[in-house]
């Protein structure tokens, strides 16, 4: 009994390459054409061996008393095909060809069937420890974000740059214009003295 733990991975049946299952299909089907049917049994056996179904299993035991049967007439035959009836040989024909054209062609059908349905992708990989990882969701679904609940991040200081002095506020022009009215106020209080001077002098 398993704990809380990854589950032990379940082995899984791989797929051979295209370039092997073609040339199993083809030999099995020269093996069956070239021995006019009585070695159909092969494939039917390969198949039954690699989908491990009961009803492959079954039609395996249907080709190999057919193929016993045939086997049973042709040696029941006469060896001079002169004296073999018409009726027998048509009839050895027709069991031929049905037992060829029937094990190829649900051999092959069933086969390839079988085989694509492997082919598909496992739902899950299995990390280097040994423990298979979770399923892969088909889309990650992302909290969304209200902007009118986050609060507000204010800039913060760098206490490494120098702060730059307040700049220095320029004079009003009505400062101006006082400055330069008692300068001239004073320059002519300077030229009257000056004047008075010379005209007592002059005296």
């Amino acid at each position: 009994m398993h704990g809380y733990g990854p589950m032990p991975q379940q082995p899984t049946t791989s797929r051979p390459s295209s370039g092997t299952l073609t040339t199993v299909r083809v030999i099995l089907v020269a093996v069956t054409v070239l021995s006019c049917g009585l070695l159909g049994w092969a494939a039917m056996l390969r198949l039954a061996v690699v989908t491990r179904r009961p009803r492959d299993w079954f039609l395996l035991v249907v080709v190999i008393a057919l193929n016993v049967g045939l086997f049973a007439f042709i040696m029941a035959t006469p060896d001079d095909p002169d004296q073999m009836s018409d009726a027998a040989a048509l009839f050895m024909m027709l069991w031929i060809l049905a037992l060829l054209a029937g094990v190829i062609t649900y051999y092959l059908y069933a086969e390839i069937r079988h085989y694509n349905a492997l082919g598909s992708p496992p739902p899950y990989t299995v990390h280097a420890s040994g423990h298979p990882a979770p399923p892969l969701p088909y889309q990650q679904h992302q909290p969304q974000q209200h902007p009118q609940h986050q609060p507000q991040q204010h800039p913060q200081p760098n206490p490494y740059t120098a702060p730059t002095p307040p700049p220095t506020p320029t004079p009003a022009p009505q400062r101006l214009d006082q400055v330069r009215a008692e300068l001239d106020e004073l320059s002519d209080y300077l030229r009257k003295e000056s004047k008075g001077n010379r005209e007592g002098e002059g005296r």
